[in-house]
């Protein structure tokens, strides 16, 4: 299916911005572009109103980890979610996925805690991965504290969806429900979309080495499944919604990951939709087609926290 019209229009305005792609960027330059992109070019009158929102941190490996807690108006208790923000490991934090954060608390009808994690290249892998970890234990500990029941979700997208796979797998006995929002699953693995969707879709696949050059040092393994889930034990995960645009890099991947939740006898939701491009969780406001998939997802991770 072609790329979606008003996605094109997005694409062509970031293109004439004349910046230098990512890969030729510092990681603060990229960083900055990026909070741009997301924060600075937002209206933040159309976020969605939440009944609280705060900050908070939780103490990690190496000192304290910072949160922030969406609570929607509700007249129940809720579930809970850990939310882990995309970016490559390298770019992103609370503010650039605010509006996500807040779209999925009040569609999924759950409290969000996003986790704003270590990023590369000051904190290689497995820092990221072991922030998650820890936000997530200390999310399922207190529980009642923060939504009040006993549903413990995970969601992400790209990097964060990888880190929820992560968490998913190593929590497995604490974890309800995990949302992944076009995740990076094996990092090693070689894939048709990589190379049909390598380049003017927004995520490039220069950008994708470049991303890795920050986040793994050369002598890393890289089907560990704290770096590439899908080489994991996927047995006795939690069900999954599991979601990709068919104009992205890392398409190939998530499904391959949706396959082998299925094959491990995991529920899985999987859904592609054709004519998007990755980051398409943060475009409704640029494309009609973007926010239906947004509200779509939201509602298919609803029915897993709220069965």
């Amino acid at each position: 299916m072609p790329l979606d019209p008003e996605l094109a229009v997005l694409l062509d305005f970031l293109a004439a911005t004349d910046a230098p792609p990512m890969w030729e960027q510092t990681p603060a330059d990229a960083r900055a572009g990026f909070r741009t992109l997301c924060v600075d070019l937002r209206d933040p009158s159309l976020l969605p109103e939440m009944a609280k929102v705060e900050e908070s941190s939780i103490t990690g490996p190496v000192g304290e980890i910072p949160v922030r807690i969406y609570r929607p108006r509700a007249d129940a208790p809720l579930p809970t979610v850990a939310f882990f923000h995309g970016g490559g490991w390298v770019i992103g934090d609370l503010d650039t996925h605010d509006l996500t954060c807040r779209t999925i608390a009040q569609l999924s009808d759950a409290v969000v805690v996003s986790v704003d994690y270590r990023l590369a290249p000051e904190h290689r892998f497995p820092a990221a991965a072991q922030d998650a970890l820890a936000a997530s234990a200390w999310i399922a500990d207190h529980l009642e504290d923060l939504g009040g029941n006993d549903v413990f979700g995970v969601a992400g997208d790209s990097a964060g969806g990888n880190l929820s796979a992560v968490v998913a797998q190593q929590l497995r006995d604490r974890v309800t429900a995990q949302l992944l929002i076009y995740p990076a699953t094996d990092v090693p693995g070689e894939y048709a979309s990589r190379t049909d969707n390598g380049e003017g879709y927004f995520l490039d696949l220069r950008t994708m080495t470049w991303f890795m050059e920050q986040y793994v040092a050369p002598d890393t393994d890289l089907t560990d499944p704290m770096l590439s889930p899908l080489h994991g034990d996927l047995m006795g995960v939690a069900p999954a919604v599991v979601v990709v645009a068919e104009l992205d890099p890392l398409r190939d991947e998530g499904k391959a990951y949706a396959d082998a939740l299925q094959a491990a006898g995991v529920p899985v939701a999987l859904r592609q939709y054709d004519g998007l491009i990755h980051g398409f969780v943060d475009m409704g406001r640029h494309s009609r087609s973007a926010q239906a998939a947004v509200e779509q997802t939201c509602q298919l991770f609803r029915a897993l926290l709220h069965p």
